[in-house]
């Protein structure tokens, strides 16, 4: 998500503080850590896999997860806000965090890690793009790997230990970036379908279409 805070300076250039640096990697890993104890059955099977050798497995598939859905989603409304102008600056959200590990624990996942605080005088036109440059980042990775999922189930594909197959891996980080894509689609504050809807309707259903486009190619073929 991306949160317009106009009370901060303008400034262009693509840049990092120190303080947003530390709060991505520690967003970054905790997300891992979360999707990683959720994927092992939550805490029953944490209790059984950690410190085992399918875990790590689990641990990097998760971070895959994070790194594209997330990442990636948070750093395309910083860079298109830094393109207009604007401050911009990833926060994390603690309690948000701290929410994802614990209902990790209980083999479902709800996560709030923090947004993109932006400062400068903006358009509804430039919110709108900024606030769509993240479920367009997502829905575009999750086309990507919803496209490699069927050509990898086409062909012979290796498997991995404790039974991960290729396939798989791609239709898992193909799901989840639709699937956060389209949740920041809801038309409501402070998702970024509010500000994609606002700026233009046409847009609006346009990305929703193409999330339940690709969320019914996953389901249904």
């Amino acid at each position: 998500m991306a949160w317009p805070q106009y009370q901060y300076p303008q400034a262009g250039g693509f840049r990092f503080s120190r303080r947003e640096l530390r709060e991505i990697a520690i967003s970054v890993l905790v997300l891992t850590l979360a999707f990683a104890i959720f994927f092992s059955g939550g805490i029953d099977g944490l209790a059984r896999e950690l410190g085992s050798s399918k875990f790590a497995y689990v641990f990097v598939i998760s971070f895959l997860a994070v790194l594209t859905a997330f990442f990636f989603h948070e750093m395309a409304h910083k860079f298109l806000a830094q393109r207009y102008g604007c401050w911009a600056e990833y926060s994390y959200y603690v309690t948000g965090l701290l929410f994802a590990i614990v209902t990790s624990l209980f083999g479902i996942i709800f996560a709030a890690p923090g947004a993109v605080i932006i400062g400068g005088p903006i358009t509804v036109e430039e919110n709108g793009k900024i606030s769509a440059a993240g479920p367009v980042t997502n829905l575009s990775i999750g086309a990507m790997f919803v496209a490699i999922y069927f050509t990898a189930r086409a062909f012979p594909v290796p498997v991995f230990p404790f039974g991960f197959d290729l396939a798989g891996i791609f239709y898992l980080l193909a799901w989840i970036n639709v699937v956060l894509g389209g949740f920041n689609l809801i038309p409501f504050p402070p998702l970024d379908g509010s500000k994609i809807y606002r700026w233009s309707v046409a847009v609006y259903v346009l990305l929703v279409v193409a999330a339940v486009g690709l969320l019914a190619a996953l389901y249904l073929l």
